[in-house]
């Protein structure tokens, strides 16, 4: 039998005009700044002229520990979009932009997958309507202000063996993840060791995600700390006199992005840090959008319940005010066989041991969400090589778990393959909930991380770094101990080591590095061996993308 690719099938639908779709979604004309036939930005002003109506639900979908088997997130969240608006919803999914560094490394196109896709598939992997580039920009502006003070007579004394703000660009590239600057002699700047992050790893991007409009965004921007100077004191860009510069690129990037499903459910895609260096959700303010817009609001949050969810309840729910009324898990028993200790060449073959081992990762994402206080439902994203054995052991242990479980086939058979998973959400949304945070305000830095690492990870503590200390105790003498924490680790397991899969115990984390996002609000702690700019595997998706001589796009994905 011969497939289509995701490509193939996002290029034969028929879209409808992005028009149609803002009427679909309630958003007027004079709202709309369009991108062309198919995509367009919301102004700010929406939101201000619909503050008093009523907000709709909040569903949350996050995933068990991430594999190489794959488990359907956001192809997830799409279809049950879809699935919802087939049970008569008024339902609006809302998501996070791809990155070109995910693009263009492992996995090619980040927009869902086979028949639950947000299009155009090829606009919103490449470029889209020019958030990330904004963000880049702003970014790297900053990072020019700053060297041009230095060179200049550095009149705000700053040390330059503490700058803390590096470059950025939106693509994987170890090789300039350290740098030096300033060579070249006198009238090429001051020399210093420097470094690029990904844009997604940026300040600025976790920014734009959590600003409430303008004001919000210049003030947030005003706080980022880029150096400190030689007695200590920390250097803002509101010191470099560039605040109102920097908000002037984000002009546009502020405004969500409205685009459709491959169904024609409205979808809104704004922002995108990364969950394992970032706190990995889209933007508050496209959030709020869709609340006003719908019933039922599906959005998203990055990798698995211990970093993206986490994230989302811990940070973003925090400082915006949100609350989900129910949270999907997304599982696969492809997956869960890999956690148990199964190659990834033999996942087809039924090895209910294996799965009762690797089952343990999704009963702690479980035990986590319960722990929020929010109603859990496991959405079992169906393969086509799963058996009823191996599909009524996962149900039946999610039961007994107190979190429902459906059996979810959107990949395949987009809104209809997610009308059970929809009926189980609706029936969650329903039920009572006692909503709460990790840790409180109040708490410490070190005993917020370690509340994450032993309730969320299941660590049995947190060691810090010699290094670390010191900066804990800096972070207290500069007042920024009652921020929020954002932990940056891997993705592929509840540790800091990535090659502990499953549900480990009897395990410890350890913090190397402390930094202060002080515009976006938290305390980011690096685990681990976790990079701030990743590489390029050793076959990039790149090499198998071309475009034809009539604009047909191939091998995104």
């Amino acid at each position: 039998m011969t497939y289509k690719t995701d490509i193939e099938i996002a290029q034969a639908c028929e879209k409808k005009n992005i028009r149609e779709i803002a009427q679909v979604a309630g958003i007027d004309e004079k709202y709309l700044e369009q991108y062309g036939n198919y995509k367009a930005k919301i102004d700010f002003s929406f939101l201000k002229d619909h503050a008093d109506k009523p907000d709709g639900k909040l569903i949350l979908v996050t995933a068990i520990t991430p594999t190489p088997a794959g488990e359907g997130k956001t192809t997830t969240s799409v279809g049950l979009a879809d699935g919802m608006r087939k049970l008569g919803t008024n339902t609006v999914v809302a998501l996070r932009e791809p990155s070109l560094g995910h693009v263009f490394g492992i996995k090619g196109g980040a927009a869902g997958g086979g028949y639950a896709q947000v299009v155009p598939m090829e606009d919103i992997n490449l470029h889209f309507t020019g958030d990330f580039h904004a963000v880049t920009t702003a970014h790297n502006l900053l990072a020019a202000v700053l060297d041009n003070h230095i060179h200049h007579g550095n009149a705000l004394g700053i040390d330059v063996r503490r700058v803390v703000w590096k470059r950025v660009l939106d693509l994987n590239d170890r090789a300039l993840r350290n740098v030096i600057v300033g060579l070249g002699g006198k009238a090429h700047g001051v020399p210093r060791e420097s470094g690029f992050d990904i844009t997604v790893a940026s300040e600025m991007m976790a920014i734009l995600c959590l600003a409430e409009g303008i004001d919000d965004l210049k003030s947030r921007l005003g706080k980022i700390i880029v150096a400190y100077t030689f007695g200590g004191r920390a250097i803002t860009a509101d010191d470099l006199n560039v605040t109102g510069a920097l908000t002037l690129l984000f002009k546009d990037a502020i405004k969500p992005n409205l685009v459709q499903t491959l169904e024609g459910t409205p979808a809104i895609i704004h922002g995108g840090p990364f969950a394992n260096i970032a706190h990995g959700c889209n933007s508050v303010q496209a959030t709020k959008y869709a609340l006003k817009l719908a019933d039922i609001v599906v959005t998203e949050a990055g990798f698995g319940a211990d970093l993206g969810a986490e994230k989302f309840i811990d940070i973003k729910c925090r400082l915006s005010g949100l609350r989900p009324n129910a949270v999907v898990i997304v599982a696969t028993v492809r997956a869960l066989k890999l956690h148990g200790g199964v190659a990834k060449n033999n996942l087809q073959a039924v090895d209910m041991e294996a799965l009762a081992r690797g089952f343990g990762n999704l009963e702690k994402h479980i035990e986590s969400i319960k722990g929020f206080g929010i109603p859990a439902v496991v959405a079992i994203n169906k393969f086509p090589t799963d058996t009823a054995e191996e599909l009524e052991f996962v149900e039946k242990h999610c039961r007994e778990l107190g979190a429902r479980a459906a059996l979810s086939t959107v990949f395949s058979d987009g809104g209809d393959g997610g009308l059970k998973l929809a009926e189980a959400v609706e029936n969650a949304c329903n039920q009572p909930s006692k909503f709460r945070f990790t840790y409180e305000d109040d708490m410490s830095i070190a005993d917020k991380i370690n509340a994450v690492a032993t309730k969320i990870y299941g660590a049995d503590g947190v060691d810090f770094t010699p290094s670390a200390q010191k900066q804990l105790e800096e972070i207290d003498r500069l007042g920024y101990s009652k921020l929020p924490v954002c932990i940056a680790k891997t993705q592929y397991s509840l540790t800091d080591d990535a090659s502990k899969i499953g549900r480990p115990r009897g395990f410890r984390v350890t913090v190397r590095e402390l930094k202060i996002s002080a515009g976006a609000g938290f305390i980011v702690a690096l685990l681990g061996s976790i990079l701030t700019m990743p590489g390029l595997p050793k076959k990039p998706a790149a090499e198998n993308m071309d475009i034809t001589a009539d604009g047909i796009i191939t091998g995104l994905f």
